[in-house]
């Protein structure tokens, strides 16, 4: 029960700050890109590495520690960023074929899920 507190107060702060962040996206317009999105995807992957990194290296951060800040705070602020840490994991084990494949899939198969998803939403 505790790691599930852990989780959901972590997945709380970080889905308050996407809101935030993806404000952005009504200020900041770059050739028309979600700007906001944009940002939390790549801010929550570097977030999400920084954290492996110093768990890789150092005792300074618990597994209770780990828990709440790379599937709560990290998992909430973008899921984007659990995404990116699979495929780093991948690519450490030489997995290198394996880790295209799954980032082509992702992407391919996300956007089709996102236009099946829109359509079937049309015909309602």
């Amino acid at each position: 029960m505790r790691q599930i507190l852990l989780i959901g107060f972590g997945g709380f702060i970080g889905t308050i700050g996407r809101f935030f962040v993806s404000k952005l996206n009504i200020y900041w317009h770059f050739l028309a890109i979600p700007m906001g999105t944009l940002t939390v995807n790549v801010v929550g992957s570097l977030i999400i590495g920084f954290i492996v990194g110093i768990s890789q290296k150092s005792a300074l951060l618990t597994p209770d520690m780990r828990l709440f800040l790379m599937v709560g705070v990290c998992g909430g602020f973008t899921t984007f960023s659990s995404f990116t840490n699979e495929n780093l994991m991948l690519m450490q084990n030489g997995q290198f074929l394996t880790a295209f494949l799954y980032t082509t899939l992702s992407i391919i198969l996300g956007f089709l899920a996102v236009y099946v998803g829109y359509v079937i939403s049309n015909l309602l």
